[in-house]
């Protein structure tokens, strides 16, 4: 059937009519929603007690939610039955499964997230060999800064099927420290001055009780182990300040710390002609 220029007119007339008031209804959904996260995001501040996880996971959850209404009412806008919509997406769930099965493991994985608590906002952790403090915990994703203040983004599904570690659950850290000297150096002076400097730090608590102590005869080195407490937050700054303290005791009280080295031997025909440490 042929169809005339009054009747394409009028079909122009009437689904352009419908495409501008389905951008209409985008634009003013996008404002809506807008304006519903900030009333949203305002009780979540006024909730002093809510969990600062839980709300950054229900603010992407509300908005998500609200998206979607947008979405389904400029469908209804432009005259495509809901009912046949949902029909085609029953008859495509498979492959729709297959291309989503990736988000839906997100969703999925940031749903155990939030309820059993691995970690929570302003921790820093380390995810399967990524590191940093949390930032945001989103319905799909989770945002970490590094320490060099580089943002990656972990999606959920594979954060809830890895190895966490949480470095900001426990308020104390060891700090596991090794040293060598020579094999000519006094054992006993070596561990005076390693206990004295433990004992004078004030980042170094005494309970648990520090341990020092030869941990192995190494190749060209004694090795002394240091293992003390402190709080998390001074984990580096005490790393770096015993290091430094250590280094400059020794040097006074003339403890070598000797360099990598090793014996070399030539023979001829059985007999030794040289001999020489590099």
């Amino acid at each position: 059937m042929e169809i005339g220029a009054d009747q394409f007119g009028e079909l122009a007339v009437q689904y352009g009519q419908r495409v501008v008031l389905a951008v209409l209804v985008y634009i003013v959904g996008r404002f809506v929603v807008a304006g519903v996260m900030r009333l949203v995001r305002r009780s979540f501040e006024l909730k002093k007690d809510l969990d600062p996880t839980v709300r950054s996971f229900l603010d992407s959850a509300v908005r998500s939610v609200l998206m979607v209404m947008v979405v389904l009412t400029v469908f209804q806008t432009l005259g495509i039955a809901l009912t046949s919509f949902i029909a085609v997406l029953g008859a495509a769930s498979l492959a729709v499964g297959l291309a989503f099965q990736g988000s839906l493991a997100n969703f999925a994985g940031g749903l155990l997230i939030l309820l059993f608590r691995p970690f929570n906002v302003g921790e820093f952790i380390d995810a399967g060999g990524t590191m940093g403090t949390v930032v945001e915990i989103r319905i799909l994703y989770t945002l970490l800064n590094t320490f060099d203040n580089k943002r990656v983004v972990v999606p959920n599904g594979g954060l809830a099927n890895t190895t966490v570690t949480n470095f900001s659950v426990n308020p104390t850290r060891r700090l596991d420290l090794v040293f060598g000297v020579s094999y000519s150096a006094d054992i006993d002076l070596v561990k005076r001055i390693l206990n004295d400097i433990v004992t004078e730090n004030e980042m170094v608590l005494s309970e648990p009780e520090p341990m020092i102590g030869v941990l192995e005869h190494g190749d060209s080195a004694v090795k002394f182990a240091v293992r003390v407490w402190v709080a998390r937050e001074n984990f580096f700054t005490a790393t770096f300040a015993l290091n430094e303290t250590v280094k400059k005791a020794f040097d006074a009280a003339g403890v070598a710390i000797p360099f990598p080295q090793r014996d070399v031997h030539l023979y001829h025909h059985g007999t030794e002609l040289s001999g020489g440490t590099t």
